[in-house]
């Protein structure tokens, strides 16, 4: 996951929730919009935010959810985690593997959901006022330079000659880079009156990362077994749980509606999805949709503008069937592009369900960094969905073998 956007840091309320937006009567993607969307399940979460010039959504996206899990528990204001303490440590590990690998793996700024269950695991978390990140003289993120620099150290070190041996110093420079960009590594902290580590601070907040699941749906895979998710960012070598399309959903939909939130994974280069227009759709003639502009291969100037009738009155959506999804996969129309994070459930004026989903690009559309995301996008251009184990109907996970 790895789409970045131009967006500042721009915060609302310390619920998070749409300071514009009661919920208590039909609300719209956009203010010349016909669509009527009637609130089924709204869950916490913490003020929207952007990852900058960075392809860090994963990130985001990630530690996003895990503060509503927070708030689940009854954490009514949580410390925001930072989001480049993971991506540091995750870098460092992610480049002794590349090098381990003699560069025959992915090294990007992308990640998936898993990544941050690994550091925390490994490494423990801190506060994000403890480590923003921003050791480079800027109020938001840009991490192009800095990942070229990294990129260029561990690509190096990789092209040894023969059976010479590598010396300790390239994992020095690594730690230097991330230094320079990110800031020092943190051992130790105070923060509200006590000292901690990071180790520490993570057993504090009292989140067990065992008890996080990952779901995915493809064919390629046997049906209700843990698969590797594949997936070029999948650098720590993460597993999912492949399950049924209808399951996936289900999944998704019974969760929100049990006070669960999910973190998703997806592919958002489609002509419906449309961050602006505050909507992600599949409509069943897609040619409706005009596309002025071209989306770079980040997507780090927000990507083409779109337009179409279809983002202000409901239309007719493609069916979804396993079998189209899979072509998607399999053909490459469907990548892993972003992730973000799943907080509500919603119909339309038709009975269409639509997921509020919370981005990481600032709160510069209508929904103040929102969107609508249909069933049938949701269905075609999932990747794969992290949440609580405890957020899975009991039949699924008994089908699934999850205690």
């Amino acid at each position: 996951m790895k789409k970045i956007t131009l967006s500042l840091f721009l915060f609302l309320s310390v619920s998070g929730i749409n300071a514009q937006f009661s919920y208590t009567e039909p609300v719209k993607n956009a203010p010349d919009s016909d669509y009527k969307f009637t609130k089924i399940a709204r869950l916490d979460a913490t003020p929207v935010e952007s990852q900058g010039q960075a392809g860090t959504c994963w990130s985001f996206s990630a530690l996003s959810f895990f503060e509503s899990e927070l708030m689940r528990l009854g954490v009514k204001n949580p410390d925001w985690l930072s989001e480049m303490y993971v991506v540091r440590k995750a870098y460092e590990s992610k480049a002794e593997k590349y090098i381990r690998m003699d560069g025959k793996i992915n090294f990007s700024q992308g990640g998936a959901f898993h990544d941050i269950p690994f550091v925390i695991k490994k490494y423990g978390i801190v506060p994000q006022e403890i480590y923003k990140g921003l050791n480079y003289g800027s109020d938001t993120h840009n991490h192009t330079e800095f990942f070229n620099a990294l990129e260029g150290i561990v690509q190096g070190v990789s092209k040894r000659s023969g059976n010479t041996p590598l010396s300790p110093a390239w994992k020095t420079a690594v730690n230097a880079v991330l230094d320079a960009y990110l800031g020092p590594d943190i051992k130790e902290f105070e923060w509200k009156g006590k000292k901690y580590t990071p180790k520490s601070y993570a057993t504090a907040i009292g989140l067990n990362m065992d008890d996080y699941v990952s779901l995915t749906s493809f064919t390629n895979h046997e049906l209700n077994k843990v698969c590797m998710l594949e997936i070029q960012d999948n650098w720590a070598w993460g597993t999912s749980y492949n399950v049924s399309l209808d399951d996936l959903f289900s999944a998704t939909e019974q969760a929100l509606r049990n006070g669960y939130t999910v973190a998703w994974g997806a592919d958002v280069s489609e002509k419906g999805f449309s961050f602006s227009n505050g909507l992600g759709i599949v409509p069943e003639d897609p040619s409706t949709i005009q596309v002025k502009g071209k989306d770079n291969s980040n997507f780090s100037d927000g990507g083409a503008e779109r337009t179409s009738n279809a983002f202000k009155t409901p239309v007719k959506e493609l069916t979804i069937t396993t079998e189209l999804r899979q072509e998607g996969y399999d053909n490459k129309t469907t990548t892993d592009d972003h992730g973000m994070h799943i907080v509500g459930l919603f119909k339309d004026q038709n009975g269409t369900k639509y997921f509020l989903v919370k981005n990481s690009w600032g709160t510069g559309n209508y929904p103040e960094g929102y969107l609508y995301v249909s069933e049938s996008y949701f269905k075609y251009k999932t990747i794969n969905i992290y949440l609580h184990k405890d957020g899975l109907s009991k039949e699924l996970k008994k089908k699934l073998a999850i205690n």
